[in-house]
């Protein structure tokens, strides 16, 4: 090493002599030879190299250095400005630079840092790291420039070579030395040459220069490169990101920035997917105050992430006909690109909106601004979660806020967010939380406009989200059941029992959350618990059982309920049981075990075995046997049984109905009643009669009897027939009629026309007379015999024979005058209560409405004794209208309607309501009958007489009111369903459990349908017409 040093120090004197002599040569004006000047040029280079501190290396070996960057750079910057040469001696020292780069490994070597030599004595003082021979010498002003220029001209000398060994890329490293320099001398040439290179480089060098733009230039140059890269940006898309990462952290001109903003927002539709994120980054960068809003909202108008996902899918399904034989797993990396894409495109916005409040404020009124549906997009939702989840600013409010807004004027609507959660699933999982968070709070809204919107959201997040999430939405369900908060809860239960029929797989691994809603049906109604059974049930018992392990504890709960003597725990289990009937006795399509398509015989016996379990349960009670009856009949209404099970409940209905409440008519009825016993109401003719009757009036004299009898226990253990069951057991009746027969009734028809044992209702006007025993037992056989008729109504009603229909009609005319009978024993019995009639109320006490019931001040003129004629109808009478009876009629209306304004003014039959069976939706239909009329033939087929049945006004008000109740009570959005105090004397869904059972749309469907029969000329008779007017 020392002998190596003694000879480049011998070569530094002979280099000095030869730069002697060659400038001599050129001062005498000889042209020196080549060599020489450029072994005189190195010589000087590498000689004030080494004297600062600097030893060039050759081949792979770094240059080494002696001393502290800074002091080599004052050195070389005292060696050329003392030189006696100076400023030649400058010159002199860049082509001595220039020359010694010309070797590819000598200029890599400039390009890369040097090394510590740590052989001298002063090595102490040397850093660690050390920048590049070429970076140290940039620092140097008066060398800065001829280096910069050097370095730009042996750029486009490697720009089409690809990574050197070891990955290294010279342009790249080329250009790294112009970054962060202390001071630039001539930054506007700098910026010049730049872009020059930029226009004639390959993308990957442009992108280089261009994103270093920034760390190359004084502030004094942003402006102008902005506008030249603006140029360039609307030239080549390819350079998109690039030149607004660039423009990004240029120091720009508010004027500037808002032109080159307006600019890039035009190219937003042409940018390619990948390249949004930073688009939408820049658009939002540094945005004023008061441009914010225009920005957001032009931003958000032309934005289409929709494109984001559709495209991508076009791609992947254009691969998939190119390549039918390919795995279709193959479209799921552009899939995966899209989404990670649009992700990048929220955090970009989440990044705005957390640290720019304008930028918040903008996306809620941009958002709220838009008053078409259409014009909604994806991106209106992602925003909103993404302000409810930032809560940047109070923003998580505003959101909230807005989406009831949009959501209650229908302007975002369950499509937008179903299309948000299928093309946009992996994106959304992030904001789950936000999403979760603003589904509870719509469900609990008391503005029930918004509260199924919300239902939509926990729909979607269940089916799009992995297990976590649905665990997190199953268990926020069941906390709205647990709630007690009506609205809320019938939402809640609706969604369940949704989701275990889109998804009983999924939903069976979280049966057991949804089992614990057992312990909470103390704050549920009837209507609810029926949900309730029917969701566990079909998780624990139905066909595939994916959630049998929850049915040793559904058995327990069921008997234990029905074992209870507290009537509303009996209820719940009556209810239970039968739904678990429905769905271990459900009709199967494949199963394997069985035969023929029916039920495995365990199955069919332990179906039976429950069956008699809840019937000997309830048959003490008479309130539970009537309530066993309508859930029976509701479940054969909306259930598919299996035939099997179809036809043993059939079976033992018809045979216990006839046994209960069919009596053949004999010439005297036999037995000790309060008032006579008499047949009336009959419809069918004498000659064809069956000598069949109900057997009303008997039944509910033993019944009362045995109420105040004091019963043994052997007599508890028979079976209890009550008229309470009348109406249900014959509704269960004819639904399985319907169902066995398809729709058909022709087994059951007599009981339309057949008479009812009832007493002489002359007794209505002799009232004061009576017992207050006598007076409550004749208002509650009104009672029933109004029910018997509503239920033989809502039977018959669809029937389409004339005869049929004729009898249909005089039953709404029987019922419109016992109406007005009852209205006046009522009024003669104060205090009463009247029998139930609807037995899944909250309570089934006889719990009036109200106190007081209203007197009827002014009644129509008539409606009550004018139907009376032909509305009593003894075993010797008929109710049909002829043309002598209508003349009888009119001779008797005046002195009738006299005698009637004298008669004590009854009491309205409007806090009566929940006493009386419910109509079906269907009954309205007998709203489009006009007249109907049949000849009556005698012995010789000869037409003795003709009958004819309208509706009067009264039958027309009867239906009309009706119709209004059901309408008001299905279509009328409630403030809010809250627990109110004392709730149970406020049921208002008393009397309306069969059209719960209906969408609201197809109750107004049905309506809509009876309107052109309304509307026509001549529907209403000419005296209710002019009334009305």
């Amino acid at each position: 090493m020392m002998r190596k040093k003694r000879r480049s120090s011998v070569d530094k004197g002979e280099e000095a002599a030869t730069a002697t002599k060659s400038k001599k040569s050129r001062s005498a004006g000889r042209q020196p030879k080549e060599a020489p000047t450029e072994e005189t040029n190195q010589s000087v280079f590498a000689v004030f190299l080494r004297e600062a501190g600097v030893t060039l290396k050759q081949g792979g070996t770094s240059n080494e250095i002696a001393v502290d960057q800074v002091v080599f750079q004052k050195r070389i910057q005292k060696q050329l400005k003392k030189s006696p040469r100076y400023p030649g001696i400058v010159q002199e020292f860049t082509t001595g630079l220039e020359s010694h780069i010309e070797d590819p490994e000598r200029f890599r070597n400039c390009l890369l840092p040097c090394v510590p030599r740590l052989s001298d004595g002063d090595s102490s003082c040397v850093s660690s790291f050390q920048e590049s021979l070429l970076r140290m010498l940039l620092g140097i002003e008066m060398l800065q420039t001829f280096v910069i220029n050097i370095l730009l001209e042996k750029l486009p000398e490697y720009m089409l070579d690809g990574p050197a060994d070891g990955g290294l890329s010279i342009p790249r490293i080329i250009i790294n030395q112009l970054k962060w320099l202390d001071r630039v001398v001539d930054s506007k040439e700098l910026a010049t040459k730049l872009m020059e290179l930029v226009s004639v480089a390959p993308v990957e060098i442009q992108r280089d220069i261009i994103t270093s733009l920034p760390e190359m230039l004084d502030d004094s140059q942003h402006n102008d490169i902005a506008r030249e890269l603006n140029t360039l940006l609307q030239e080549n898309t390819q350079l998109t990101v690039p030149i607004l990462d660039a423009l990004s952290s240029l120091n720009l001109s508010s004027s500037l920035l808002t032109e080159v903003r307006g600019a890039v927002m035009a190219t937003l539709a042409a940018v390619q997917l990948e390249d949004l994120p930073v688009v939408v980054k820049f658009i939002l960068h540094a945005v004023s105050t008061s441009d914010a809003y225009e920005v957001v909202y032009n931003l958000r108008k032309k934005l289409e992430l929709e494109q984001c996902v559709l495209l991508p899918a076009l791609q992947a399904s254009q691969s998939r006909i190119k390549k039918k034989g390919s795995v279709v797993s193959a479209s799921t990396p552009a899939a995966s690109s899209s989404q990670d894409s649009v992700t990048l495109i929220l955090d970009g916005i989440k990044s705005a909106v957390r640290f720019q409040k304008t930028i918040s404020e903008a996306w809620l009124k941009a958002i709220e601004s838009v008053d078409e549906v259409e014009d909604h997009k994806v991106i209106d939702l992602l925003v909103l979660f993404i302000l409810h989840s930032t809560n940047a600013n109070q923003s998580r409010r505003g959101a909230e806020r807005v989406l009831k807004i949009k959501v209650r004027t229908g302007l975002i609507q369950d499509a937008l967010l179903q299309r948000t959660f299928r093309d946009y699933a992996q994106v959304m999982r992030g904001y789950f939380p936000s999403i979760l968070a603003l589904a509870q709070t719509l469900l609990r809204s008391p503005d029930p406009c918004v509260v199924p919107f919300g239902g939509h959201m926990y729909r979607h997040a269940f089916t799009a989200f992995d297990s976590y999430c649905q665990q997190e939405v199953v268990s926020s369900l069941v906390t709205h059941v647990c709630s007690g908060v009506g609205g809320e809860v019938d939402m809640a239960l609706e969604l369940l029992c949704g989701l275990v029929t889109e998804k009983p797989s999924e939903m069976s691994l979280y049966a057991v959350f949804v089992k614990g809603i057992l312990d909470y049906m103390d704050n549920l109604t009837p209507q609810q618990i029926r949900r309730l059974f029917h969701l566990l049930s079909r998780l624990a018992f139905g066909q595939q059982q994916q959630g049998s392990h929850i049915q040793d504890d559904m058995h327990i709960v069921i008997r234990k309920q029905l074992s209870s003597t507290v009537p509303k725990y009996k209820r719940i289990g009556i209810i239970g049981a039968v739904m678990i009937v429905g769905s271990m006795g459900a009709f199967r399509l494949k199963v394997k075990e069985s035969q023929n398509g029916s039920l495995p015989q365990e199955t069919f016996r332990q179906v039976t075995a429950l069956l008699e379990l809840v019937k000997s349960s309830s048959e003490s009670s008479p309130e539970a046997a009537a309530l066993y009856y309508d859930e029976l009949a509701n479940l054969i209404l909306i259930s598919n049984l299996d035939p099997q099970v179809q036809e043993t409940i059939a079976d033992s209905v018809v045979r216990d109905f006839q046994d209960d409440f069919v009596v053949d008519v004999g010439p005297e009825i036999s037995g000790s009643f309060p008032f006579p016993a008499c047949v009336m109401y009959n419809l069918d003719e004498k000659e064809s009669q069956e000598n069949i009757a109900i057997n009303l009036l008997p039944v509910l004299a033993k019944d009362i009897q045995n109420k105040g009898e004091q019963q043994s226990q052997t007599k508890k253990a028979h079976r209890r027939v009550s008229p309470l069951c009348l109406s249900p057991f014959f509704r269960l009746l004819r639904l399985c009629e319907e169902k066995q027969n398809e729709g058909g009734l022709e087994e059951i028809d007599g009981l339309l026309g057949c008479p009812v044992i009832l007493t002489d209702m002359d007794v209505v006007e002799k009232m004061e007379s009576l017992s207050k025993a006598e007076k409550e037992f004749l208002c509650t056989l009104l009672f029933h015999t109004i029910n018997w008729f509503r239920e033989i109504i809502n039977a018959f009603c669809r029937q389409k024979e004339t005869e049929m229909k004729m009898k249909v009609m005089t039953r709404l005319q029987n019922i419109t005058y016992l109406q007005t009978l009852l209205e006046r024993a009522l009024a003669e019995t104060p205090g009463y209560v009247p029998p139930v009639a609807n037995f899944d109320g909250e309570s089934t006490d006889g719990t009036m409405l109200s106190t007081s019931a209203p007197v009827n001040k002014a009644k129509k003129e008539g409606t009550g004794k004018k139907r009376k004629a032909p509305a009593k109808n003894s075993s010797e009478s008929s109710s049909q209208l002829d043309e002598s009876t209508e003349a009888d009629k009119t001779q008797q209306e005046q002195p009738e309607k006299e005698k009637e304004k004298e008669i004590r003014q009854g009491v309205s039959l409007v806090s009566y309501r929940q006493f009386f069976r419910e109509l079906d939706i269907e009954v309205l239909s007998v709203l489009q009958c006009d007249l109907i009329s049949r000849s009556l033939l005698d012995s010789e087929l000869n037409t003795k007489a003709v009958e004819e049945v309208v509706l009067g006004p009264a039958e027309l008000v009867f239906l009309l009111e009706d119709m209004f109740r059901k309408l008001e009570f299905s279509l009328t959005a409630a403030p809010a369903k809250r627990s109110p105090f004392l709730k149970g004397r406020t049921d208002k869904s008393v009397g309306f459990s069969h059209l719960q059972q209906k969408s609201s749309k197809d109750i107004a469907s049905c309506c809509v349908e009876l309107l052109p029969a309304l509307c026509s000329p001549g529907k209403l008779p000419q005296p209710f017409s002019d009334a009305s007017v």
